[in-house]
């Protein structure tokens, strides 16, 4: 196993983490940035009202995505896998 080959798995594994959770965060990223305009403009300062948005949406992504989420998992540790006889020997 050659040291470029163990790059390209990392940098395949950290490029899939990144892409899951980014799946997950940006949405609620959009979501806490409209409930935080909406509680600047009426000057709600409520905890919950900017925490519960964000937890739905979150919930949802992972209901919504959360197939897609596993199968890209489960492809990178069937490749893995399959794929280590050759990479040891």
């Amino acid at each position: 196993m050659t040291p470029e080959y163990v790059v390209t798995l990392i940098s395949q594994a950290v490029w899939l983490i990144i892409l899951i959770v980014a799946v997950l965060v940006v949405p609620g990223l959009i979501v806490g940035l409209g409930v935080a305009v909406f509680q600047a403009a009426t000057q709600i300062n409520e905890q919950t009202l900017s925490f519960l948005p964000r937890l739905i949406v979150t919930m949802l992504m992972v209901i919504f995505a959360g197939h897609w989420m596993i199968r890209q998992i489960m492809e990178l540790f069937d490749y893995l896998f399959l794929n280590i006889p050759g990479m040891l020997g």
